[in-house]
C-alpha cells in the first residue's frame, strides 16, 4: 500500500498536471468505489463544472479541492493515477476518469478495486469519515515526542501494530515502520508501553527522518507502486530491513529475517533489534 511517502510524491505530481482544470464530465466503471455520497449520479453530478483548486494529503488519503468540494481519494494497495490526452486509448483496470473542458483527463487505475473516494461539501470533511479521528501527520507541529509518549505510554499492544494505527500517527505502514524501528533499534515485538524515553526520543526523530528522506526520493517502488507519470521512486534503495529478507544487514553483517508481526510481515536484523 503506498504510504505516507508514496501518497505525497503523487500529490505533488498531479499539482503540476492538473491544478486550476475544470471538470467536464465524470465516468466510473466501478461505483462501489464510490462512498459518499451513497447515490453514485449525485458523486457524478456535484463533480461537474468543478475546478481543481488545491491538492492537499492527509495521511495516505489525498484530498482535491475544488470550488464547492473536498473529494477525498485512497489509493489503497494498486491505485494510480495517470493524466492523458482524451483520445488516448483507456487502459484495462480503469475505474474513474474525469474529463476536463481543456481535453485532457486525469484517470484512475486500480487492478485490485480497493481504492476509495469520498465527496463532501468543503469544510465538512474533517468531521466525516474517513477523516475524523486520525492522529497528527509526522511532519506536523501536533507530531511531538510528548504526543507520541502519550499514545504508546497508554497501549499494552506491540510497538509495530501501535505504529500502523492511523489513530496514533497518519501515513506510516508496513514499509516505513519496519525502517524506522529498525534505525531506533527497536524490535518490533516490544510492548510499546515499556519504551524507555531515550528509546522514544529515538523512535520520534527516526520515524520523522525516515519519512523525510523517502518524500525527498519520491518513495519506495515496492511490487507496482509508480507516480503519477510512470516514474519510479528511488527509496526502496535506501531499505535497510524491508523486503532484504535473508540479505546482509548493512549494519552489523546479520542476515535480515522475517517474521509476522500484528499480521503483517515484518523485516528485522536480529542484531540491531534485539
Amino acid at each position: 500500500m503506498p504510504e505516507l511517502p508514496e501518497v505525497e510524491t503523487v500529490r505533488k505530481t498531479l499539482e503540476a498536471l492538473v491544478l486550476g482544470k475544470k471538470i467536464e464530465k465524470v465516468t466510473i466503471y466501478w461505483p462501489k468505489m464510490v462512498k459518499h455520497p451513497v447515490e453514485v449520479e449525485q458523486f457524478l453530478d456535484a463533480l461537474i463544472g468543478q475546478s481543481i483548486l488545491e491538492i492537499s494529503r492527509r495521511g495516505k488519503f489525498l484530498i482535491f479541492y475544488t470550488n464547492d468540494f473536498a473529494l477525498i481519494s485512497h489509493l489503497r494497495m494498486e491505485g494510480k493515477y495517470g493524466v492523458f490526452p482524451g483520445d488516448t486509448p483507456v487502459e484495462n483496470h480503469t475505474h474513474a476518469i474525469f474529463q476536463f473542458t481543456d481535453g485532457t483527463e486525469l484517470r484512475y487505475k486500480d487492478v485490485r478495486k480497493f481504492g476509495t473516494y469520498h465527496l463532501y461539501k468543503k469544510g465538512s470533511e474533517w468531521n466525516e469519515p474517513p477523516l475524523i479521528g486520525l492522529g497528527p501527520e509526522p511532519f506536523s507541529e501536533e507530531f511531538t515526542l510528548e504526543a507520541l509518549k502519550q499514545k504508546l505510554s497508554k497501549t499494552s499492544r506491540k510497538i509495530k501494530p501501535a505504529l500502523l494505527d492511523q489513530k496514533v500517527l497518519v501515513g506510516l505502514g508496513n514499509i516505513y515502520v519496519d525502517e524506522a524501528l529498525f534505525r531506533a533499534g527497536i524490535h518490533p515485538e516490544r510492548i510499546a508501553s515499556t519504551l524507555s524515553d531515550e528509546e522514544l526520543k529515538l523512535l520520534h526523530k527516526e520515524i520523522i527522518q525516515t519519512l523525510k528522506e523517502a518524500v525527498e526520493k519520491g518513495g519506495s517502488t515496492i511490487r507496482s507502486y509508480i507516480n503519477s507519470q510512470g516514474q519510479i521512486g528511488l527509496f526502496q534503495l535506501e531499505l535497510n530491513v524491508y523486503g532484504r529478507n535473508g540479505e546482509a544487514c548493512k549494519k552489523c553483517g546479520s542476515e535480515i529475517e522475517k517474521m509476522v508481526v500484528g499480521g503483517r510481515g515484518t523485516h528485522i536484523c536480529p542484531v540491531c533489534q534485539k
